[in-house]
């Protein structure tokens, strides 16, 4: 099947620029303590319960931090660019290539799974189909946790981090996104949209769903 066109733009996009991104979101979660705060929530509430899996993980960063709070946590991105960079800084955690459109991870197999501005580059009459399949992953009881810039626009993205590039980027409404969890049959745990801060130009939303538990026979 002929891979979309908007998934070898990001690929590519990203082997371009992966590691001057690194270096870049190397000190990100020091400086932003509402993602420490989510992320940590995210953790908490996930405790030993099952393996976990960042997707879209980038050059690692996050999983890594996850790590540190005590989770059993994988990484997985579509770019081999950021998988070799993440490999490289975290050589203790597992990274791997793939598609989060197709994940090659069993029906019930996640405790939690983690979106973190990694669903912005899905046009947005395909994330229906993509929050399912990260449902699909999740047990019983499993959580998901998003992050995005809020908006409706398509960006499309020329240059970055001192490279030239070509893919686009979508701002997104919680409502949309909410409504996307319930169709994938996940509930509505927890909403939180706050303020720019610089250089944010956008407000910025994390929301986490949960799938419901089995209910005993």
């Amino acid at each position: 099947m002929t891979e979309p066109a908007y998934v070898t733009d990001t690929r590519t996009a990203y082997d371009t620029v992966a590691d001057a991104y690194a270096e870049a979101a190397r000190d990100a979660l020091a400086t932003s303590p509402w993602d420490r705060a989510m992320l940590g929530t995210f953790a908490e509430l996930l405790g030993e319960t099952g393996p976990v899996a960042d997707l879209g993980c980038g050059p690692g960063q996050v999983t890594g931090h996850l790590a540190s709070l005590g989770l059993d946590v994988f990484g997985v991105d579509l770019s081999p660019g950021m998988v070799s960079v993440a490999r490289a800084a975290y050589p203790e955690l597992r990274f791997e290539v793939g598609s989060m459109t197709a994940l090659e991870l069993e029906d019930g197999s996640l405790a939690g799974a983690l979106a973190w501005y990694s669903l912005i580059h899905t046009p947005p009459e395909r994330l229906p189909a993509l929050v399912a399949e990260l449902a699909r992953v999740l047990a019983p009881g499993g959580r998901l946790l998003t992050a995005f810039q809020v908006g409706d626009e398509r960006r499309h993205i020329s240059q970055g981090y001192g490279h030239e590039v070509s893919f686009d980027a979508y701002r997104l409404q919680p409502d949309f996104v909410v409504d996307l969890f319930a169709a994938a049959g996940l509930t509505l745990e927890a909403r939180l949209v706050r303020e720019p801060r610089e250089p944010e130009k956008v407000p910025q939303a994390y929301l986490l769903g949960r799938k419901p538990a089995q209910r005993p026979r």
